[in-house]
């Protein structure tokens, strides 16, 4: 099971200095909101900025996703 990284997260956020925005969503399973990102450099920064306080939630949220998904896999396999 693998669980992602806050850390990692918050670096790919930082490539948005470097011109490529929404990395981190595409890192934490939101590919369409990391193609908008992508496209519109973070939504002209104002939604880079405001993902520097969502990304824990996000963490979060996909790696209890992960979490249960692993714990059916099993429940299904033991049957």
């Amino acid at each position: 099971m693998n669980r992602k990284s806050g850390l990692a997260s918050y670096i790919l956020w930082l490539l948005c200095f470097g011109g490529i925005c929404g990395l981190h969503r595409f890192y934490l399973g939101r590919f369409w909101t990391g193609l908008l990102w992508l496209f519109t450099f973070g939504l002209l920064g104002i939604g880079q900025l405001i993902d520097l306080f969502l990304i824990p939630g996000m963490v979060r949220e996909e790696n209890l996703e992960t979490r249960i998904d692993h714990m059916e896999r099993e429940r299904d396999r033991l049957r």
